[in-house]
């Protein structure tokens, strides 16, 4: 069993175990015929993964083409810093895209504003991004490499607030630690494609950064499964993991975070349950 499938299945049964109802609330989601999206939910979840020893890929399903994608998206934010639905290979945000093809001032248009920064050079304006990779190879003890993109003054300019918001960047050992902060997420349409993410990007971090890759730590605070998922949930959580471990390869050497392109990685050693069919997986928008 990979760390993936146990820290899924795990959390899966806290939360209906345990849950939180949101019936009687008032939630702001709707399914495609109008109906509450309702959900059960856990306060404060945080799972940790070792990336330097595996790839954190569920295998109670198919995630050979979702990891892709993943990295895609996760390389339109990061790399990209984009806002633009057109720039972006996967369709996962047409949903929320405005009348000019963006999703207002959110994720990657966060990304890409400039700060005045204090470095050892002095006062230097670049984003949060180049800010994260210039401490990481200038003053990797700090403490202080961080990046937020939960902006409140433009939150009204957003299509969606964002879910994944923060991260913490930690050197340890000569290894690079991830702690990524989201204040929500879905547990069977995001849980595996947001740690599929992060862990490439901390990955392609640590390369360019010089240094081993170590972990990613992922705290939730609204971590919750749909109503319309539950017997998809129960379905995963008894079907059978396959005993393997996954690893990304970056096939290009690259030292500049910005030479990467979704074609530079693939994935080795993974296995997934071929008995398992979820078909079209409803989503509450």
């Amino acid at each position: 069993m990979t760390q993936a499938d146990k820290n899924f299945i795990d959390t899966c049964k806290e939360i209906l175990k345990n849950g939180y109802s949101s019936k009687g609330t008032g939630v702001r989601t709707r399914w495609d015929d109008g109906e509450e999206a309702n959900y059960i939910s856990l306060v404060g979840v945080t799972n940790v993964y070792d990336i330097g020893k595996e790839f954190p890929m569920i295998t109670l399903r198919n995630n050979s083409q979702t990891v892709k994608r993943a990295i895609d998206e996760i390389l339109w934010i990061w790399q990209k810093k984009s806002n633009d639905v057109n720039k972006l290979n996967s369709h996962i945000w047409d949903q929320w895209a405005g009348e000019d093809g963006t999703i207002g001032k959110a994720y990657g248009y966060q990304m890409a504003k400039k700060y005045e920064f204090k470095t050892k050079e002095g006062i230097k304006k670049m984003d949060q991004v180049d800010y994260i990779l210039y401490l990481l190879k200038n003053d990797p003890a700090s403490r202080r490499i961080m990046s937020n993109i939960f902006n409140h003054e433009e939150l009204k300019d957003m299509n969606l607030e964002p879910c994944a918001y923060g991260t913490q960047w930690l050197v340890k050992g000569g290894k690079l630690h991830l702690i990524l902060n989201q204040r929500s997420q879905d547990m069977l349409a995001a849980n595996g494609w947001n740690t599929m993410q992060y862990a490439a990007l901390l990955c392609m971090f640590a390369q360019v950064s010089g240094l081993e890759v170590g972990t990613l730590t992922h705290n939730i605070g609204d971590c919750h499964i749909y109503d319309r998922h539950i017997p998809l949930i129960e379905k995963l959580i008894e079907a059978e993991s396959m005993d393997v471990c996954p690893r990304l390869i970056i096939k290009n050497p690259t030292k500049d975070f910005y030479e990467f392109k979704p074609e530079d990685f693939e994935i080795e050693c993974y296995e997934y349950n071929k008995d398992i069919k979820l078909g079209k997986i409803p989503v509450a928008i």
